[in-house]
């Protein structure tokens, strides 16, 4: 009723009353009355708001693919998208300018460009394997982008939920993909081979080597024996050799013992040969019955009787009858020497 009016809004809605080319009120979910005919509302959403796209662009090696994703984004700064951009409101609440609904394709071009400037930087491989950084570098890229900075946007995500090249690079892709999985397992298989005969080969060098140190072994062995055998010899003819050594010393001894008592028994021989001598000289100038008396000095009284017995067989041609008494007899055979 005459030109006032009510507006109700919600909490993520910015209203900017303008009167006067002045911003009068101002502030997120208000509800106001306004004198519809000096004021212009304006409204400026500020929820997020999500986005798809999709892209074809070509990579650094000439290659196209398709780029699909999503965006996020919300208006960071109502006053300076409303300076911009126009979101005032007609009688009905409706907008006036179709620029809302602009905002998101120039979200998605400024996505797109600073897409574009980094797929024309990466070869085709490394662009459908890195979609992970592509977003950090678009991120960082749309951060500091003048457009959205003017525009008080704020990018909250962006998601690539798809990179493709065409239908015929895919084809070849996956054939050059299968041929190298074909090819690393047959390396894989050939490694397998190989290892295995690495191992025979390595248990064979082992067994070899234990051949080899158990011959070494016998041969030591059989080196021990034969040098101990070859002490024992050795010490055999040293003893043998003491032995002999022994012997020949005990010999040369007997030797001289012999020498030392044959020079003896020859000098104690020459010493009684002259003493003989000595005394035959002596006795040949003596008369024979002095001898005969000197020699029955000390004698018995039986050797004195076989003297005279002996006298008598001397005589015998001159003594006609000898006649011996029992008592004689008697005396002679008690004399006898027991």
């Amino acid at each position: 009723m005459f030109g006032v009016r009510f507006i109700k809004t919600q909490p993520n809605q910015y209203v900017i009353q303008f009167r006067n080319g002045q911003p009068h009120r101002q502030g997120a979910g208000l509800s106001i009355l306004y004198f519809a005919p000096t004021s212009t509302l304006v409204v400026v959403p500020t929820a997020s708001v999500n986005v798809p796209f999709m892209f074809a662009e070509t990579t650094s090696d000439y290659q196209e693919i398709t780029v699909q994703g999503q965006v996020t984004y919300r208006v960071a700064d109502p006053m300076r998208t409303a300076k911009l951009l126009n979101f005032a409101l007609d009688s009905s609440g409706r907008y006036v300018s179709d620029d809302p609904q602009k905002l998101s394709q120039r979200v998605i071009d400024q996505v797109q460009v600073a897409m574009r400037a980094q797929l024309q930087l990466m070869p085709m491989k490394d662009a459908l394997a890195g979609s992970d950084r592509l977003v950090v570098q678009v991120s960082e890229t749309l951060l500091t982008a003048p457009v959205m900075t003017s525009l008080g946007l704020e990018v909250l995500a962006i998601s690539v939920l798809a990179i493709k090249p065409k239908p015929e690079t895919a084809r070849a892709l996956e054939a050059e993909a299968r041929e190298e999985l074909l090819r690393r397992a047959d390396e894989a298989i050939y490694a397998r081979r190989n290892a295995s005969v690495e191992q025979e080969r390595a248990i064979k060098e082992n067994e070899l080597n234990t051949e080899i140190a158990v011959e070494n072994k016998r041969r030591q062995i059989k080196e021990a024996q034969m040098d101990a055998d070859r002490a024992v010899r050795e010490r055999r003819r040293v003893i043998e050799q003491e032995e002999m050594a022994g012997q020949i010393s005990i010999e040369e001894r007997k030797r001289e013992l012999v020498e030392l008592a044959t020079a003896n028994t020859r000098q104690e021989a020459d010493a009684k040969a002259y003493g003989i001598d000595v005394m035959m000289k002596a006795f040949a100038a003596s008369d024979a019955k002095v001898l005969q008396a000197l020699a029955t000095v000390g004698m018995e009284p039986g050797q004195l009787m076989a003297l005279a017995f002996r006298e008598l067989a001397d005589n015998a041609s001159k003594i006609g009858q000898l006649n011996m008494s029992p008592d004689l007899l008697r005396e002679i055979m008690g004399a006898r020497p027991q």
